[in-house]
């Protein structure tokens, strides 16, 4: 198309143009009685893309890096040990952000090139005898290097070994491109973004919460305000947001 830019890297993607149509709205009260209409669309439409019947959906005005720090600190406690793999760099990010927000981090060292050690979790695990581990981190699809890890074979992981702790995925460039199961595959917390798979500008960051990892928020002391789940969930109950939302993203997103 003649005076079309068109992207040819990993993400942001190519948004559509009926997309872009959707998007081109006026703003609008989003606390008028009519809002909640659009919200509940959009959240049972997000349930469908995450394969979910109990988990919650949640948008929040970021990225997916905005939602990796969610699922930090909503669902743990300062100090905590987390297991994950480092094998390419937006594995290594989310290891470092762990570090930063002072978590206990256990980190299996992975050439880049390959996926997720499965052996090497199962080593982990099995060594936590006292069940120290609260969350297990796993990046599906890691950008820098195009590699496509196992999920359903990590939480097969953590039932064989009756482990109790949570399951992140960082599914940012695999959501709405590569298969995902949240439910089928047990995942206590899916981290995505707007840009990739789903084909929207940037600027969503786009999650879903199991209700076990909801019910560890409720004990969490890690600081937290933005990105609280709990205020989120509580809110869009009612069809609303706890502050303003991206409205013409939100329409891009019910496209």
């Amino acid at each position: 198309m003649a005076g079309h830019n068109f992207l040819f890297v990993p993400g942001p993607s190519n948004v559509p143009n009926r997309i872009l149509r959707a998007m081109a709205v006026p703003m609008e009260d989003h606390r008028s009685v009519k809002f909640p209409a659009l919200t509940q669309e959009i959240l049972a439409g997000l349930k469908r893309v995450f394969k979910t019947e109990s988990a919650a959906p949640i948008v929040f005005p970021s990225s997916g890096t905005g939602c990796w720090e969610a699922a930090l600190t909503n669902c743990l406690n300062p100090g905590d040990q987390i297991l994950a793999s480092r094998f390419g760099q937006f594995s290594h990010l989310w290891c470092d952000m762990g570090r930063r927000l002072g978590f206990d981090m256990n980190i299996i060292e992975v050439e880049w090139g390959e996926g997720a050690p499965v052996e090497g979790y199962r080593s982990a695990l099995a060594a936590d005898v006292q069940h120290q581990i609260k969350a297990v981190l796993v990046c599906q699809n890691e950008t820098a290097t195009g590699v496509t890890s196992d999920i359903l074979a990590i939480r097969q992981v953590l039932e064989d070994l009756g482990h109790p702790a949570l399951l992140f995925v960082d599914s940012v460039s695999a959501l709405g491109s590569i298969d995902f199961r949240m439910d089928e595959w047990k995942v206590d917390i899916c981290v995505a973004g707007s840009q990739k798979g789903l084909m929207l500008p940037a600027g969503m960051g786009i999650t879903c919460v199991s209700q076990k990892a909801l019910q560890a928020a409720q004990n969490s002391r890690h600081p937290r305000c933005y990105f609280d789940y709990l205020d989120m969930v509580k809110s869009n109950g009612t069809g609303y947001f706890p502050y303003t939302p991206s409205i013409p993203m939100l329409y891009g997103l019910r496209e």
